[in-house]
């Protein structure tokens, strides 16, 4: 059984698939907890993988939480990608690095054909969370002003380094983030601006 905080559809607003139509699992439960997050941790159905399956609606499909790699049973989360794909399903995963993706043949998955989404929160924890995932198809970066993101150029090897404005909630506060996250882009080129379109459209 799975913890799943909700499946619905929607577009899929961030990074290198920005604009596409997915179906969204997100899977309830973190090992770490950012201050930013939007994510209600506590709420949680359990479901099987094949109660899950048949909520999918979409080709394309994100799994997210949370934290899907926490899940108290995480070979069914390997499960469940694993069945997607033999469903033909385009999979996209997103996680904070923190738990290595076990990406050996014992699963039955081809790596090549799930994009891996790393949003490492590392550097917001000084030195208490470790980052442990080393590769994947993009790395998402929240950018609050304070943190330095160039860490993760080193550490992670990806095809896409994303740099997102982090929501604080305060509007004067979003746009002097902004305004600095430009500024750091201007100079370090190997960097794109990825934005929540979601939000920017008011669509779920």
């Amino acid at each position: 059984m799975l913890r799943v905080n909700e499946i619905f559809s929607s577009i899929q607003g961030e990074g290198a698939n920005s604009g596409r139509v997915a179906t969204f699992i997100r899977l309830s439960g973190c090992n770490i907890r950012c201050p930013f997050c939007d994510t209600n941790h506590s709420s949680y159905r359990e479901m099987t993988v094949e109660e899950i399956l048949d909520e999918v609606t979409e080709d394309f499909v994100v799994i997210t939480g949370g934290e899907p790699f926490a899940q108290p049973k995480v070979n069914e989360v390997y499960e469940l990608i694993k069945l997607l794909q033999n469903d033909y399903h385009q999979i996209a995963i997103e996680t904070n690095g923190t738990i290595r993706i076990d990406d050996s043949e014992r699963h039955g998955i081809d790596w090549e054909d799930v994009w891996v989404t790393v949003s490492p929160k590392a550097g917001f924890f000084n030195g208490k969370v470790k980052q442990r995932q080393t590769w994947a198809n993009e790395v998402k970066v929240i950018f609050d002003g304070k943190h330095e993101p160039s860490c993760y150029i080193d550490s992670i090897v990806t095809d896409y380094y994303y740099l997102q404005p982090c929501d604080t909630g305060d509007a004067k506060r979003n746009q002097e983030i902004i305004k600095q996250m430009l500024e750091y882009q201007k100079k370090n080129t190997s960097w794109r601006i990825s934005l929540q379109l979601q939000k920017i459209l008011n669509v779920r």
